[in-house]
């Protein structure tokens, strides 16, 4: 991972910003992971606050008793230990959950929901996309645009797309009453800032799902925001929406990061609604893709998908980290006409945005990158280990 400055992995107005990352040292005895504070002149370790990010997310006043905390010891300068993540050494930042549910939304933007139909019917064969994209396009891009979810004029597209037989499984959560929230990837199991990121080997047409991704704690509350890539494998959802699980949940196939950006005066949720995110895929081939989306075009608004996710049917103790879903389809070829998108080996994946920073991750096989052993046993055996448990 090549090297990349501390002020194109922080948020333009990071001075201002409180975030809140996860850090992998050795300063104690024991070498273990500490919940931080990354400010511009230096990381500073939030352990005795609280021993784990979810913890710490479930304060009263979380970024209050953050910003109070004058005791906190300096684990590092900030541009060295970012210098350090990128470049795989021992002290390195982590993904910035830890016991926080992993959820994800689906098909809240027109576009991707559009892509999904796509995938659907054409079973998964990249070949057959380009063609079907035309026909959806003509027969319904321009109605589903304007259209509310849970609305009457939605409930009336409904029965006009199921006359014509063009109604499918994504449009009933892209415009039903109902969203789509499911599991994206297990506890701890996140990867985070220049960690490599894993696609299932037989998958051979798969894209990156930049997205900004909301942290809420236990009582349904947003406490912040970061990023995350919700590596997605089209042609195995194209060939059953059954196959979620496979498409989604694979080793490294979530990253999230670079750190948490806490809600304060500077960030909030109206911040959140207008966010811009970019996507920049750079390969190994000379291949390179650029793109921007805005948030304000999400069909569903963020609190509404947070309320559907954690509600008195579905409670998360620990929190969750709630991916908003995105835009983003690449449809842009690669190879020979109508071939679509698709990753190869060692594509670099670029997602930032003005107030959250950059996440940077490497493309391998899922089998490939570094398999997941820090599980939730081995978390609190190294915190009992380093005195951080009462």
């Amino acid at each position: 991972m090549s090297d990349f400055a501390r002020t194109a992995i922080l948020p333009a107005d990071a001075a201002s910003a409180l975030l809140i990352g996860r850090l992998w040292h050795t300063q104690d005895a024991v070498p273990g992971v500490s919940p931080v504070r990354v400010c511009a002149d230096g990381v500073y370790d939030l352990s005795r606050v609280a021993p784990t990010c979810a913890q710490l997310m479930n304060l009263s006043n979380a970024a209050d008793r953050i910003r109070d905390y004058n005791t906190a010891r300096r684990l590092g300068d900030t541009e060295e230990l970012i210098r350090s993540t990128l470049e795989g050494g021992d002290t390195r930042f982590l993904s910035p959950i830890d016991l926080q549910a992993i959820k994800a939304c689906g098909v809240t933007f027109v576009k991707s929901m559009l892509e999904r139909v796509i995938e659907e019917r054409a079973g998964g064969n990249a070949d057959e996309a380009d063609a079907i994209r035309r026909q959806i396009a003509d027969n319904i891009g321009q109605d589903i645009a304007d259209v509310v979810p849970g609305s009457k004029e939605a409930a009336r597209l409904k029965d006009v797309l199921q006359e014509n037989g063009l109604w499918s499984q994504y449009l009933e959560v892209g415009i039903g009453p109902d969203a789509e929230v499911f599991t994206k990837s297990q506890v701890l199991s996140s990867v985070g800032l220049g960690a490599q990121i894993g696609l299932h080997p037989n998958s051979t047409w798969n894209n990156p799902e930049p997205e900004t991704v909301l942290i809420v704690n236990a009582v349904g509350t947003v406490v912040g925001a970061t990023l995350g890539n919700d590596v997605n494998l089209r042609d195995v959802e194209g060939r059953s929406a059954l196959l979620l699980g496979m498409a989604k949940d694979n080793n490294a196939s979530a990253s999230i990061g670079p750190f948490i950006r806490l809600f304060d005066e500077s960030f909030s949720m109206d911040h959140v609604r207008g966010e811009d995110v970019s996507l920049r895929v750079t390969g190994p081939d000379g291949f390179e893709l650029n793109d921007v989306s805005s948030m304000s075009e999400i069909s569903r608004d963020p609190v509404d998908l947070v309320s559907q996710a954690i509600n008195a049917n579905h409670q998360y103790p620990d929190g969750l980290a709630l991916f908003l879903g995105t835009m983003f389809a690449p449809t842009q070829d690669r190879g020979e006409a109508g071939s679509g998108f698709t990753h190869v080996l060692g594509d670099r994946v670029e997602i930032a945005s003005a107030h959250l920073g950059r996440l940077v991750n490497d493309v391998t096989h899922s089998d490939k990158a570094p398999p997941w052993e820090f599980g939730i046993s081995a978390l609190f055996k190294n915190l009992h280990a380093r005195g951080l448990l009462n």
